[in-house]
């Protein structure tokens, strides 16, 4: 068993995105979105006008201040590999959304990159915390992760970038 990293998150976030589960580089690196080309830190640095110099930290800090909040739906789980299909459904346990959304009170909009962090979410987080929170409006992005081929990073940052809509 495996357990995710603390949310990225800054006391007045608007925004959510959310993926499933740390791949095997992120948990070796420590970090959201390590392995190169995961095309996450590629969209936020061309969405935000971030330099491609930043270290993990400095980006990390931007994605904070520009009120953009960063987790994953699983808090532990057993995995094969990297692919979410690698994923041993009966060893699934979610973060606690709760607590999160207790504390990050400002957020309205969360986005979920790729199919499995939205339907693990649906499936195992909105039945415990959907009355908390029952404003929260969604959107499924497609995954930044390497293994999603079908679209380029750039027709990916197309469809991501409706993120900035949400945060005027």
């Amino acid at each position: 068993m495996v357990t995710c990293f603390s949310p990225l998150a800054s006391p007045d976030a608007k925004v959510l995105i959310l993926g499933s589960f740390p791949g095997k580089e992120s948990l070796q690196k420590q970090e959201y979105y390590a392995h190169p080309r995961n095309a996450f830190w590629f969209i936020i640095r061309t969405l935000f006008g971030l330099d491609d110099s930043l270290s993990y930290l400095e980006r990390a800090q931007a994605l904070k201040s520009n009120r953009v909040a960063l987790w994953d739906v699983l808090l532990s789980c057993h995995r094969v590999g990297s692919l979410d299909s690698g994923i041993d459904d009966t060893t699934i346990h979610v973060n606690d959304f709760g607590l999160f959304f207790r504390e990050y009170k400002e957020i309205d909009w969360i986005f979920f990159n790729g199919l499995k962090a939205e339907k693990e979410y649906q499936r195992r987080v909105v039945p415990s915390v959907g009355s908390l929170r029952n404003t929260l409006q969604y959107c499924r992005l497609p995954s930044t992760s390497p293994a999603m081929a079908m679209l380029t990073r750039d027709q990916k940052l197309a469809q991501w970038a409706t993120i900035l809509e949400k945060l005027v």
